[in-house]
């Protein structure tokens, strides 16, 4: 008996069968691949778009140091997180303020207690390495600026035998010139960026400008509040008021800087700002300055063309009450400001200087600092004293308004004061290998 020929249909099923099974075989080898490339992004990828280093004067450990929180922003959310290890001692009782180098690498910590300026080594992980310490020419520290050639200190006393907080006298800025490091054998220290010795002023035979008035006001003691040197270099200006007059009377000390670090008064300086002013910050362009004034509740805005100030029209333009910090968008026509009694932000829009308010944005309580992430100018956030934590917002680069970022607030040491961000890898192209 012959067997039974298979039809014809059943040899083409069996050859689909076929192809499907070598079909799934590649799907599922494809997304084996898929998920091992994946998991290599994550681990080889971050999402980290900035460092976020946060001061607080509360003292901790058996030094009584302060602290520094170390932040990450995630890119994508806002998130702040603090890294593993954080936070870090800051080396120094009651730190008070903060710069990073023109190159991100490193961290200088004012630690208004002992006197002192500490450098940090800015690991790729945002930690923190002490590397160098030095004493400031005057008396308490209380503000610090640097850009790529100096590092400028203001002092809330100039160093006079007879200065102290039961004797005040006028406080002092002075200039410290910085020098690329290195491994090489003439480099001055192995850090990328090293301290040299301060700057001299030939007027008073030491290293320090004092902050004072002429005439008959010469001898009034003059509180310094804030120091910013514009992104061009040549022009520094330090915030201060008079407090020997029955109410304040607030001023922007100007200054020109010599490529030695040699500053010469400008003309017309000490300029009038106000009241009492807090703070004070440029823009990327050096075209303009806004100065916040705590007791008037407002800011004002001048135009820098020369370094002199001149008062821009409109000025000044309403802020909330206590305005505290301020700090001026690097790429975009924003600038915002904190009000620390109303725990708010308020942002402004800038049109050839001039300030509209966009809005205001809840804080924590009593926020005192506020920085724009370096890498991407999209992430806003403020310290808040009182709260003993960090706002996050994200900020529209188009409208210039504020929502919070996920998750915020977040918590820090207690009594956080000050701020300072470096870009992941110090590239600011966002997610970082």
């Amino acid at each position: 008996m012959m067997a039974r020929e298979a039809p014809a249909h059943d040899g083409k099923m069996r050859m689909k069968l076929h192809r499907s099974s070598q079909l799934l075989l590649v799907a599922a080898v494809s997304l084996l691949a898929s998920t091992f490339v994946t998991a290599c992004s994550q681990l080889t990828e971050t999402l980290t778009v900035d460092y976020v280093f946060v001061l607080s004067a509360k003292a901790a450990g058996t030094n009584n140091y302060g602290e520094v929180d170390v932040f990450e922003i995630n890119s994508e959310s806002g998130r702040m997180r603090q890294i593993p290890t954080s936070p870090f001692p800051s080396a120094g009782r009651n730190p008070v303020a903060e710069a990073v180098s023109a190159d991100y690498q490193n961290l200088f910590v004012v630690n208004h207690d002992d006197n002192t300026v500490v450098q940090f080594l800015i690991g790729s992980d945002g930690k923190l390495y002490p590397f160098n310490t030095v004493n400031t020419p005057g008396i308490f520290p209380m503000a610090i600026a640097a850009n790529q050639s100096n590092l400028f200190v203001v002092d809330t006393y100039e160093p006079l035998p007879l200065c102290s907080t039961a004797a005040p006298c006028p406080g002092s800025i002075s200039v410290f010139p910085l020098a690329a490091g290195g491994s090489s054998s003439s480099a001055p220290c192995t850090a990328t960026v090293c301290i040299g010795a301060p700057a001299v002023n030939t007027a008073v035979n030491g290293s320090y400008w004092p902050l004072t008035l002429t005439g008959a006001s010469a001898n009034d003691v003059i509180v310094p509040t804030g120091v910013n040197v514009l992104a061009s270099g040549s022009y520094v200006y330090v915030t201060a008021y008079d407090s020997s007059t029955p109410s304040p009377v607030g001023y922007v000390f100007g200054f020109s800087v010599a490529s030695s670090g040699v500053l010469t008064p400008l003309p017309g300086s000490p300029f009038a700002a106000g009241v009492q002013p807090s703070a004070i910050a440029s823009n990327s362009t050096s075209s303009y300055v806004y100065v916040t004034d705590f007791a008037a509740g407002d800011v004002l805005a001048y135009s820098a063309a020369s370094g002199a100030l001149t008062p821009l029209a409109g000025s000044p333009f309403p802020a909330g009450n206590q305005p505290t910090a301020v700090a001026v968008d690097p790429s975009y026509p924003f600038v915002y400001v904190t009000n620390s009694l109303d725990a708010t932000v308020q942002a402004y829009s800038m049109s050839n200087g001039a300030l509209s308010s966009i809005g205001d944005y809840v804080t924590g309580v009593d926020p005192v600092a506020i920085g724009i992430d370096p890498s991407t100018n999209h992430f806003l956030y403020t310290v808040n004293f009182l709260g003993s934590n960090v706002s996050g917002f994200e900020l529209s680069q188009t409208a210039g308004t504020l929502l919070d970022s996920q998750f915020s607030p977040y918590t820090a040491t207690a009594q956080p004061v000050a701020a300072a961000a470096i870009p992941h890898n110090g590239t600011g192209g966002g997610i970082q290998p």
